[in-house]
């Protein structure tokens, strides 16, 4: 109701995860780096982790429209609460296996099969479990039995675990210690600084239709209060921005004043940021350190291509497929 008050083409704070909109700070360069370089060496098994709303799983879409785009085939598991033999099901039918209802055994000689003649077509094949704090110990299990399907030099399914801090510290758990030094590559997604919480509003505006006005609409005080109360958390951010501009259109206001901000945090009951915690010490480096300077060159690949498409795919970060053509790094 606000768009044709503020000349907007579209709502600019959705918290749906559109890839439209992703706003690639370092944080998540590195992290679709990192990921990217895992699946391009066939490290086998990767672990993204971050707090609720940090943008997983828009990270995950952008990396799965990147994947279609690339013809590699994937399965994307997104409800975890699944049992060890529905997990393996789901996994098969959304490769495209044909489902007979066969007993367990049956169903993994064909995904093996499956993925062994892809192999030798020179394809890649990748799973990616998002919410995958909340998979059952036997699903886990289902897990670090399929990063044994592998030849005598490389991984045949590149595995991506997508989760809360929980799933680190779940996979530090006795019981799915063989699980954890099978992990390749890990990646830790942050908040957003302040200035990335200023860049992030103005970018989702001129996506939305601002242009050079989205700075006029959410003026610096109040992208400053909307950092204190959002802790620098996307999904928050969405949810006070959404409302103030609701505000804003109400009182026939041309921007989102400070004391908006504040109404909606109270009308949300947000309160003032805690203390940044200490990192754990389960989640280390948001990149491993042997693999630093092959996720930055990485980054700087992407920003290459970003530039060269000029951000025909959607203002995502990833390259188009024109550029992928002449560029690409994935081995199919």
């Amino acid at each position: 109701m606000y768009k044709n008050f503020f000349g907007l083409t579209r709502s600019p704070f959705e918290i749906s995860p559109d890839p439209h909109f992703l706003f690639p700070t370092l944080h998540h360069k590195e992290a679709l780096a990192s990921i990217y370089y895992g699946i391009c060496r066939r490290k086998g098994f990767v672990v993204m982790t971050g707090e609720v709303g940090t943008g997983k799983t828009l990270l995950v879409r952008c990396l799965l429209e990147l994947l279609n785009r690339q013809q590699i085939a994937f399965a994307n598991v997104f409800n975890a609460q699944l049992s060890d033999i529905d997990f393996l099901r789901y996994i098969a039918g959304d490769l495209g296996l044909k489902l007979r209802n066969q007993p367990k055994s049956e169903l993994l000689l064909e995904l093996n099969h499956f993925l062994i003649q892809r192999h030798r077509n020179g394809q890649t094949t990748v799973l990616v479990v998002d919410e995958a704090q909340h998979l059952s110990a036997a699903v886990l299990e289902e897990i670090r039995l399929l990063t044994n399907l592998e030849t005598s030099d490389r991984k045949l399914l590149q595995i991506l675990l997508v989760g809360q801090p929980e799933l680190e510290l779940k996979l530090e758990s006795y019981e799915l210690r063989q699980l954890k030094q099978r992990i390749g590559l890990r990646c830790h997604l942050e908040p957003l600084s302040l200035e990335d919480t200023r860049g992030y509003i103005n970018r989702r505006l001129r996506q939305a239709g601002a242009g050079d006005r989205s700075e006029a609409i959410f003026p610096a005080a109040s992208s400053t209060i909307i950092h204190r109360y959002s802790n620098g958390i996307p999904r928050l951010i969405n949810t006070i921005c959404e409302n103030a501009l609701i505000t804003a259109f109400a009182t026939r206001s041309p921007e989102v004043t400070p004391e908006m901000v504040e109404e909606v945090a109270r009308e949300f009951r947000l309160g003032l940021p805690k203390a940044n915690p200490t990192t754990n010490a389960l989640n280390g480096p948001a990149i491993a350190s042997e693999h630093q300077l092959v996720v930055r060159a990485l980054v700087g690949l992407l920003e290459t291509l970003e530039r060269a498409a000029g951000g025909r795919l959607q203002g995502s970060g990833f390259p188009s497929s024109q550029s992928q053509e002449k560029s690409s790094v994935i081995p199919q």
